[in-house]
């Protein structure tokens, strides 16, 4: 006869068992720290006039030089109307530039300036160090579960989009 296996129990509770309410409090959890994790690079944001939606771009421009927008677009999940809008803002800001494509002139290939790359920067310093700090306090093993809660509340499509990007593969 096997043993049915079951998570390690936290703080008494099976994490395979939870509540309606312990899950709510995982929703609020969440909400709040996507709050915090985004105040800092919201500040800066502000000070340029710009939103989470630039940032985004310049974050999926800096993990891929040479993006096309098509693939931008595909990763963000957004509109090309609402694309075009932050990278005409970023291009004549002087912070992306956009480049024909070489095997493909249709093609918009997307690269960070120097100065978009400094911004990049600072916004992406500032998230770190909260996921650093985040990160010492709760520990390893609290680390590796909470890689395994996120990805396993990808769909199977973002899921496939984040394990190529973080493995560096096209």
């Amino acid at each position: 006869m096997t043993e049915a296996r079951s998570a390690p129990a936290y703080g008494g509770e099976s994490l395979l068992f939870l509540t309606d309410e312990q899950l709510r409090q995982g929703i609020e959890a969440m909400f709040f720290a996507y709050r915090g994790f985004t105040a800092d690079p919201d500040r800066i944001l502000a000070e340029m006039a710009y939103g989470r939606a630039h940032h985004r771009a310049i974050h999926f421009i800096n993990r891929a030089p040479g993006t096309t927008v098509n693939n931008l677009l595909a990763i963000l999940g957004v509109t090309k109307q609402s694309l075009n809008r932050v990278l005409r803002t970023l291009i004549a800001d002087g912070l992306v530039e956009s480049r024909v494509g070489k095997v493909d002139k249709r093609e918009r290939h997307l690269f960070l300036t120097e100065e978009g790359s400094a911004l990049e920067a600072k916004l992406s310093d500032a998230q770190r160090a909260r996921m650093r700090a985040a990160y010492k306090e709760a520990g390893p093993e609290a680390v590796t579960g909470f890689k395994r809660v996120l990805e396993a509340m990808m769909d199977a499509d973002m899921r496939r989009a984040y394990t190529k990007m973080r493995d560096g593969t096209s």
